[in-house]
C-alpha cells in the first residue's frame, strides 16, 4: 500500500508508491558523448575564462575556478527589481556564474577522490560563498552539481557550479519562513528522530544522512550537522567529506545521473545548514507538473536499506 506524505515542515506533498518502479520502460538513457578536447583537463587553461582562484599541490593544480563561459549572470547592469503595470517585475540578469573544477584528473568524478581531496571542494565551496556574498547587490548564492545526463551536466570532467543572485531563491525563503513557525529549530527535532529511524543511511561524530520521509527523489539523501549550523563555513568540513563520499559512493556505483545541492543560511537569518543529494532515477511527467505532487515509486525505507548495503 503506498501513502501521501507531507515535508516535514513545507507545504510540499509526495505520493510514495513503490508499485510504479514496476512499470514497463521501453526508452534508455542515452550515453553522453565527448568531443575531442575537454576544456577543464590541465594544459586546457587557456581554453577557460581567466582563472579565479586556484589550489596548488605536487607542483600543479589540484582545483581552480573560473567564470562559466557560457554565464547566465554577468555583474552587469542594474540588479534592482522594477516593476511595470504591476504584473511585470525584472531586473539585469546581474550576479556571477562560476565554475569550479574539482580534479585535475579527467577520469575520476567528485564520488571517487579521497574524502582530503573531497574537503577541499567543500573548503573551496565555503571560500566562494563568503567572498560572493560581499559583492554589491548579491544576496544568496547558489552551489550545486550536477552529474550525468539527466543531472544536466554537459562536460564530463567534475565540476560543481556557483550562481550569485541578487535575490534569495524561493526555496530558501520558504524554508525559512516555515522555520519561524517554529519554537526552535523543526530540523534540529528532525535529526534526532531520523537518527533512530529506518531512514537513517549513515551517521558520524559531527553529520547524519537520511532518505527524508516525504523524498521527492528516488534514493533521495539530506545530509545535516547534528548541532544547529547555520552556514557551510562553520561546520566540520572533514566530517561532512566523510559523510559525502559514503553518500556519493552508492550514488556512483549505482550508475545514477544526480544534483547536489548545497542550502545554507543568508546573513542574518536562522537555518539549519544542509546537503541534497537528488538522483535523477526517474522523470517527473505531467502530474508532477500540473499538480505540484510527485510520484515516488521508491520508499525512502527501501532507499535507506540501499545505501546502508541491506540490499
Amino acid at each position: 500500500m503506498g501513502e501521501i506524505r507531507k515535508d516535514y515542515i513545507l507545504d510540499r506533498w509526495v505520493i510514495v508508491s513503490p508499485k510504479r518502479g514496476q512499470r514497463p520502460h521501453e526508452l534508455k538513457k542515452p550515453p553522453i558523448v565527448e568531443s575531442g578536447v575537454c576544456y577543464f583537463c590541465p594544459g586546457s587553461e587557456n581554453l577557460t575564462p581567466p582563472e579565479i582562484g586556484r589550489i596548488v599541490k605536487n607542483g600543479g593544480w589540484q582545483l581552480r575556478w573560473f567564470e562559466n563561459k557560457f554565464a547566465a549572470l554577468k555583474p552587469e547592469g542594474d540588479f534592482s527589481f522594477k516593476t511595470d503595470n504591476r504584473f511585470y517585475s525584472s531586473s539585469s540578469a546581474y550576479g556571477y556564474h562560476e565554475i569550479i573544477v574539482e580534479t585535475p584528473r579527467h577520469d575520476k568524478q567528485l564520488a571517487q577522490l579521497s574524502v582530503d581531496e573531497v574537503e577541499q571542494v567543500l573548503n573551496v565551496y565555503a571560500r566562494r560563498i563568503v567572498e560572493l556574498e560581499s559583492k554589491p547587490g548579491i544576496k544568496y548564492v547558489n552551489v550545486f552539481k550536477n552529474h550525468g545526463l539527466y543531472g544536466g551536466t554537459s562536460i564530463v570532467h567534475s565540476h560543481s557550479q556557483i550562481m550569485a543572485l541578487s535575490f534569495v531563491p524561493p526555496e530558501i525563503n520558504e524554508k525559512i519562513s516555515a522555520m519561524r513557525r517554529f519554537i526552535s529549530c523543526p530540523y534540529c527535532s528532525v535529526v534526532q528522530s531520523e537518527k533512530n529511524s529506518g531512514r537513517l543511511c549513515f551517521e558520524n561524530s559531527d553529520f547524519v544522512a537520511f532518505t527524508p520521509f516525504a523524498s521527492r527523489f528516488n534514493y533521495e539523501v539530506w545530509i545535516f550537522p547534528k548541532t544547529h549550523v547555520a552556514r557551510l563555513e562553520k561546520v566540520n568540513f572533514a566530517g561532512l567529506a566523510d559523510i559525502l563520499v559514503r553518500v556519493l559512493r552508492k550514488v556512483y556505483d549505482a550508475g545514477f545521473d544526480y544534483n547536489m545541492i548545497v542550502q545554507y543560511g543568508p546573513k542574518n537569518e536562522d537555518f539549519h545548514f544542509h546537503i541534497e543529494i537528488c538522483p535523477r532515477v526517474a522523470i517527473w511527467a505531467g502530474f508532477e507538473l500540473c499538480s505540484g505532487v510527485i510520484i515516488n515509486s521508491v520508499a525512502p525505507e527501501d532507499a535507506a536499506k540501499f545505501y546502508r548495503g541491506e540490499e
